[in-house]
């Protein structure tokens, strides 16, 4: 099978292309999101985390829930770039989910076609990453060349109603997945129902990325999450307790009405014209 590459120039694209390719697509890159120093502190940090090998192969490993690390890790939950993009997709707050690492060792096998949101939650996901509106910030921490693990996925695959779209399935692979590369401190935008992977790591260089899932506030989960630790909370920068807020939070109206009095004749945020935004 000869992999189709995303060739697409990301940093010719304005904020409203981007959404376009994250919303019809299912997912975006921003080049760039983190400066050099940036990546260099994060390289230096997640040889500290405490990590283990996946199930499938000891050439991955990974660790969850790494909010508590400190530093830069931590620090990186509201990295101001990143927020200030999400607010404009949201039209709010983020709502912080999950957060975890991942290291594809030289010679790690192709991951999978998945998807993260599964909307009454699974063994290994659980219910956090449930949302009908979900989005992972995946950084990378070095190049992401065809040869070191890069990211695959099959665009537009979250926009089937077809069976073959159910969430809860996996695919070795599929023919018309895209091959995505970057540079260092670029960031993958996905929609959680998008099916998506990473290619075999065939280089000598292991490839990290720090995986952070934000949604919409109104956009809860299908059951209860576990609250934040309070005493860890209270340890972090305030503008990472500003993201970290309560992760069951959802805005609904179970009783709502045919015809509130309170209908508004517009809403932006569901305007195809966003499209055509810087």
């Amino acid at each position: 099978m000869k992999d189709r590459i995303d060739d697409t120039d990301w940093d010719a694209l304005g904020f409203g292309q981007r959404l376009e390719r994250l919303e019809v697509d299912g997912y975006a890159v921003v080049p760039g999101l983190l400066g050099d120093a940036l990546v260099e502190e994060l390289r230096d940090a997640v040889a500290e985390i405490d990590v283990r090998a996946t199930d499938y192969t000891d050439r991955k490993v990974y660790c969850n829930d790494i909010q508590w690390q400190g530093g830069g890790i931590t620090e990186l939950i509201a990295h101001p770039p990143t927020i200030a993009l999400l607010r404009r997709i949201f039209g709010g707050e983020p709502v912080m989910m999950t957060y975890d690492y991942a290291r594809s060792d030289p010679g790690c096998p192709p991951i999978n076609l998945h998807c993260d949101g599964q909307p009454w939650g699974s063994r290994i996901f659980g219910p956090e990453q449930s949302c009908p509106r979900l989005v992972r910030v995946l950084y990378y921490l070095q190049d992401l060349t065809s040869e070191s693990a890069p990211f695959r996925v099959v665009p537009r695959s979250h926009l089937s109603f077809h069976n073959d779209a159910n969430p809860y399935l996996r695919y070795r692979e599929h023919p018309e997945q895209v091959m995505v590369t970057c540079r260092a401190g670029s960031a993958v935008l996905i929609n959680q129902n998008v099916f998506h992977g990473n290619y075999p790591n065939q280089g000598d260089l292991p490839r990290h990325m720090l995986g952070i899932a934000y949604r919409p506030e109104w956009s809860g989960p299908c059951g209860d999450v576990a609250s934040w630790d309070s005493k860890h909370l209270a340890e972090v920068p305030q503008a990472v307790r500003e993201v970290m807020t309560d992760r069951n939070q959802r805005i609904w109206n179970y009783d709502g009405e045919n015809a509130p009095p309170d209908m508004s004749d517009e809403a932006p945020g569901i305007s195809p014209s966003r499209w055509r935004e810087r």
